[in-house]
């Protein structure tokens, strides 16, 4: 077997761990949506979810709801409205603000999607051997993060060193 030098360094490099799943998870899901001939990215299900939610949401709501940048939501958003799975609008009272919408494209397939990420669910489910106890230590990572920046912590530790 190679090295694996990222799981040798463990929490050490646990960034790039998650990202390497991250990124095996995302390649594997398109590869399967390549397979069964939907065109769609993997990471656009939860943009579906939350517009199945709600009926429409401006372009901002939704970079908040999901915690992605302005600017990379602008990106995904654009190349749904593109292959015509969203309909977005500008708002009538105030016309800096896009509306966005599931087209009736989405709505056609949200049946089959829907099916999709239940096989998903269990897919991942049966990988944890049914402990879900990383969703906790995710949450706890992320509520701790969200109370002191990563940046932050670092620099601490860095200037305790570097005295």
């Amino acid at each position: 077997m190679e090295r694996d030098f990222i799981k040798e360094l463990g929490y050490k490099a646990l960034d790039n761990r998650l990202k390497r799943i991250s990124d095996r998870m995302s390649h594997d899901t398109r590869k399967f949506f390549k397979e069964i001939e939907i065109d769609i990215e993997p990471s656009w299900h939860l943009v579906f979810k939350l517009l199945q939610e709600n009926d429409v949401i401006t372009m901002v709501e939704i970079a908040e709801q999901l915690g992605y940048t302005h600017p990379s939501m602008v990106v995904m958003l654009k190349k749904m409205t593109a292959k015509g799975y969203l309909v977005s609008e500008k708002d009538t009272i105030d016309k800096r603000k896009q509306n966005i919408k599931l087209a009736q494209k989405s709505i056609d397939l949200l049946p089959e999607l829907e099916q999709i990420w239940h096989s998903c669910e269990n897919a991942i489910y049966k990988m944890l051997d049914k402990d879900l106890s990383i969703i906790k230590h995710l949450d706890e990572i992320e509520e701790s993060l969200r109370a002191i920046p990563f940046n932050e912590r670092f620099n601490s530790e860095y200037q305790k060193v570097k005295h």
